[in-house]
């Protein structure tokens, strides 16, 4: 069977002239989340200002056609629209289960699942960049459809899981909410709710003392990539790159290595406590960063990445990094950085005259205790995150090529059952 004959692709009502309607619920590709299963989001759009797109109706899937969005996951079931029917982008594909033989929810799993969405992208046409499935492709690729009520308990597992992965991101997202707040809280009231005074970049506690950033640190700047070095002093390192740099945290899945002179090497060395910080690009990227605790021996960093090497007799680390992080953090970077459009750097100069507001040793430690006891909760939620996504990964790809089966099973089939 193809999926043209399993599924119903939608197609606008003979009769319907949608420009009659004063406002219609339209859905371009960006409210389309990636990893989701509902499209929850739309933005009313004047039925006579509607000159593409594609029809659909409430409770179809959207699914997106053109690269890299397809590859991405990027689609959902539009169950919550506001009105009977809607438009969406010419890049977003409307379907629907056929009455009596196909399950919408287990055709939304069977194009979600890796394998099947790696070869559909090797029959995309059309330019680089702007690839594209075509509708006949999509239409005769093969699918083995168990019976309905197994389709439905196939959506129903696999759509449990789903749930459990977006529990997950609600609850990371509530933390990482109450970090921002405890960080705008403590920095500028303190911990015993200080009186404030002004500052050029927002509101701080009064007894804080105020030190330039290069009074109470050294700023140590990367190595460059693409330098000719002779093979005698060639030394191969792995380095920190901007992508490895984070808000709030460091991704070190990826890791890279570069080229420097073997003499080099503590010149560019990162050490156990360097709080390092990004030096722009999009305007997210300025200044972001955190604390590099060692992770991995004989690592470097870039020259887009700063590494600040705090006195420790006056500084705490993670006080900075998180003091980076912050409104006031990113109020400075933002007001002293080089701008472009859509782009923002900071040199190391600006970087070493950050004013950095400083309480007493004790202060800094209750404070980064507080904030990285909510880290360590989003950390734990992440990781739980991220093996239910593996789960869920695993089971798709046993569900739909039929080495699991569920047909014995008592699940409860209510979501899905219509």
């Amino acid at each position: 069977m193809t999926l043209g004959e399993a599924a119903d692709f939608t197609s606008k009502p003979r009769g319907l002239n949608v420009k009659s309607f004063e406002k219609v619920p339209f859905v371009p590709m960006e409210l389309v989340a990636q990893g989701g299963t509902y499209v929850r989001d739309w933005v009313w759009k004047p039925g006579k200002d509607i000159n593409s797109g594609n029809y659909f109706e409430k409770g179809d899937c959207l699914m997106a056609r053109i690269t890299p969005c397809f590859e991405n996951g990027k689609q959902g079931i539009a169950r919550e629209l506001p009105a009977d029917f809607g438009y969406a982008s010419t890049e977003l594909i409307p379907f629907r289960g056929r009455a009596g033989l196909s399950n919408k929810y287990f055709l939304f799993y069977f194009v979600l699942e890796s394998g099947v969405r790696r070869q559909i992208t090797q029959k995309m046409e059309g330019a680089t960049g702007r690839q594209r499935i075509p509708m006949s492709v999509l239409k005769h690729w093969p699918i083995m459809l168990p019976s309905l009520p197994e389709q439905k308990k196939i959506a129903a597992v696999l759509l449990k899981i789903q749930r459990a992965i977006e529990t997950q991101d609600r609850m990371i997202q509530s933390l990482r909410d109450l970090k921002k707040s405890t960080m705008q809280h403590l920095f500028t009231h303190g911990l015993r709710g200080e009186k404030t005074k002004m500052t050029d970049f927002g509101l701080i506690p009064e007894n804080w003392r105020v030190e330039l950033l290069e009074e109470c640190s050294t700023v140590q700047t990367g190595v460059a990539k693409g330098r000719k070095i002779s093979d005698h002093e060639l030394l191969e390192l792995p380095y920190l790159r901007v992508a490895n740099v984070q808000d709030g945290h460091l991704d070190l899945t990826e890791m890279k290595t570069i080229r420097l002179r073997q003499s080099e090497r503590s010149r560019y060395s990162l050490q156990d406590g360097d709080v390092v910080l990004t030096e722009g690009g999009d305007f997210d990227k300025l200044g972001r960063g955190f604390v590099w605790e060692g992770q991995i021996p004989n690592c470097v960093h870039q020259n887009h990445v700063f590494a600040v090497r705090v006195d420790r007799k006056l500084l705490r680390p993670h006080f900075l990094a998180y003091l980076v992080q912050s409104q006031y953090g990113k109020a400075y970077f933002l007001k002293v950085a080089h701008k472009t459009t859509n782009l923002a750097c900071i040199n190391t100069t600006k970087l070493k005259r950050m004013p950095v507001p400083i309480p007493e040793k004790a202060e800094q430690d209750e404070i980064v205790d507080g904030i990285n006891a909510v880290d360590q909760q989003v950390a734990g939620h992440e990781s739980q995150k991220t093996a239910l996504q593996d789960l869920f990964k695993t089971v798709l790809n046993k569900l739909m090529t039929g080495e699991l089966r569920v047909a014995g099973l008592d699940v409860d089939v209510k979501e899905v059952g219509v």
